[in-house]
């Protein structure tokens, strides 16, 4: 039994199919079956049912792939440790980020990082929050950036900032005519809200205490703050936007932002990684590089992004 054998099992069950998993794998798909048929006669068992499309495990087959995960988790965390001894920073890191927090998280600290770690290669995946801690339960991803806290046994979260939530109101809103909201000024409004899977949704609905803020008789299914705002200044109601986001917005539409009364509404932006700790050395960095932009207060439109030493 070798951990060649074991990663191309591991893949014919991730990918449903020798020709795809072989793919995956870079060799040729005779070789990667004969690999795999290998392993099944040394192990005198059927780890596959040939024929199924996709390719599904056997009862057996199913415990020797948990646990062939399980060997490779501790081949890379040897890996890891050497990693660590030789104070080495390097490899690649697969890393996922929610929507609401890519397109402005990114800009701020991936041309640093790259530059100061040139032996990492990140591999940056957008995604939902769910979707990002099933990946890195199941291994597929090293480490996400999400909302938190998530409270998963599984997972270890590493808060890098706090980041406010600001309100988007047109000056045609009797909302507009308040300086400083309070979160009862909310009470009465149609507020516009991200769809479901969305972190940013959940929080806006806990903010306003309800499950649903929109009294119009159409339904909004979208991950897009952009679509959000243009709706808003078609007149359809106020929405919520976490600050990063502000920055970017014209200088027009910087008028209809309105802050909270402190203390204002936050949401918790967090490194979440496995309980493992697996490359715990890029880990570190990334948690270190991003932390290092919001480690002294960051002020964006008068209010003040907060690191977690400021906490």
């Amino acid at each position: 039994m070798t951990i060649t054998q074991l990663e191309y099992a591991i893949a014919v069950s991730k990918y449903g199919s020798f020709t795809n998993a072989a793919e995956k794998c870079i060799v040729t798909q005779p070789t990667l079956s004969m690999q795999v048929q290998n392993l099944e006669n040394e192990l005198k068992t059927q780890i596959f049912i040939r024929g199924t499309k996709p390719i599904q495990l056997t009862d057996v087959g199913k415990k020797i792939i948990d646990q062939a995960n399980k060997i490779l988790n501790e081949v890379k965390r040897i890996e890891d440790l050497v990693s660590y001894e030789k104070n080495f920073i390097g490899g690649e890191f697969k890393l996922g980020i929610i929507p609401t927090v890519i397109p402005t998280l990114l800009p701020l600290f991936l041309n640093k990082f790259t530059k100061k770690y040139p032996n990492v290669n990140l591999v940056i995946e957008e995604s939902k929050t769910d979707n990002i801690v099933k990946q890195i339960i199941e291994g597929n991803l090293d480490g996400g950036i999400t909302a938190t806290p998530l409270n998963n046994e599984y997972i270890k979260e590493k808060p890098l900032y706090y980041e406010p939530f600001v309100a988007y109101i047109p000056s045609s809103h009797n909302l507009s005519k308040i300086n400083i909201l309070s979160i009862e000024d909310l009470k009465y409004s149609s507020i516009l809200i991200l769809e479901d899977g969305h972190s940013f949704r959940e929080q806006t609905l806990k903010i306003c205490k309800t499950e649903k803020k929109s009294n119009f008789n159409f339904e909004i299914k979208s991950g897009s703050f952009e679509t959000l705002t243009h709706l808003v200044d078609e007149g359809f109601g106020i929405t919520l936007l976490p600050l990063l986001y502000t920055k970017n917005l014209t200088k027009e539409k910087k008028k209809n932002l309105k802050l909270f009364k402190e203390p204002e509404p936050v949401r918790e932006i967090s490194l979440i990684y496995p309980k493992n700790q697996l490359k715990i050395q890029i880990i570190n960095a990334l948690s270190n590089s991003i932390a290092y932009i919001f480690r002294n207060l960051i002020k964006l439109n008068d209010i003040k992004i907060i690191s977690p030493d400021k906490k």
